[in-house]
């Protein structure tokens, strides 16, 4: 990583932001004795999401990739090698594998207009996938300082620039997977052809490129609960008394 200017004083920021008799105006003694078992919980929480991604970090050495696989650029539609994808001195990859086309089911409203609103709705892209890279769209100019980050769909490369410029995905490297295997090798596809959102990442050592972590927890929840790292619009909303609420018909490509 690049560094420009020089870090931050660690310790001496800890001592402005500590305060452990912190109150809000109006507050209650109740609300403040629940806050405080809040802050208990949410504490060891925090202890367990380390724990876990201690775990993650050392998992030991997945399966070798099984072949190079080919992709196409949705920026030019050239060809991308998965080796390729890899920037000097950056051995993991994270890859998002966004659902374009969505669930034939899927009835929420389509693309608001652009030549992706022409698409049949059975064709265009799934509005839960297009929050997470919209999400992932502001994040990237920051994660590709320290990891690769790529969104990858089985559409035609066309569609997916004409999409990117419509939703103004300008820093993330987005590629089609249409003519290979990659989707279906690694669950992001089933044996019907019914595209999956799915977090994949990949590392880099003298072996060759092995497949590390995917959010396969999904698999087992039947739900797409294990993409809220990458998902921000949950993180929000479950700050809120509303909470995430019915996910049926959110998100949505038009409100």
């Amino acid at each position: 990583m690049a560094l420009k200017g020089k870090p931050r004083d660690m310790n001496k920021w800890r001592e402005v932001l500590l305060d452990p008799n912190v109150q809000f105006p109006g507050e209650s003694r109740e609300y403040r004795r629940a806050r405080n078992e809040l802050l208990e919980a949410e504490a060891e929480l925090k202890r367990l999401n380390e724990q876990v991604a201690a775990k993650r970090r050392a998992l030991p050495a997945g399966g070798l990739i099984r072949e190079d696989y080919v992709f196409e650029s949705a920026a030019d539609g050239s060809k991308v090698r998965f080796s390729e994808l890899f920037a000097p001195g950056r051995d993991s990859l994270v890859i998002y594998n966004m659902m374009f086309p969505r669930w034939s089911e899927d009835q929420r409203a389509g693309a608001p207009a652009g030549k992706t609103a022409e698409l049949p709705i059975v064709e265009q892209p799934c509005p839960s996938c297009t929050s997470v890279v919209d999400g992932l769209e502001g994040a990237a100019f920051h994660v590709t300082e320290r990891t690769n980050l790529v969104v990858i769909a089985k559409t035609s490369p066309d569609r997916l620039g004409t999409y990117a410029q419509e939703r103004g995905w300008r820093n993330l490297r987005l590629l089609s997977s249409r003519n290979n295997t990659f989707n279906r090798d690694y669950h992001a596809e089933t044996s019907d052809g019914v595209q999956l959102a799915v977090l994949n990442v990949f590392s880099r050592d003298k072996d060759g490129i092995r497949h590390h972590w995917s959010s396969e927890g999904t698999f087992k929840r039947g739900d797409t609960s294990p993409l809220d790292p990458v998902w921000t619009i949950y993180g929000i909303l479950d700050l809120t008394r509303e909470g995430r609420g019915d996910s049926a018909a959110y998100p949505n490509l038009q409100y």
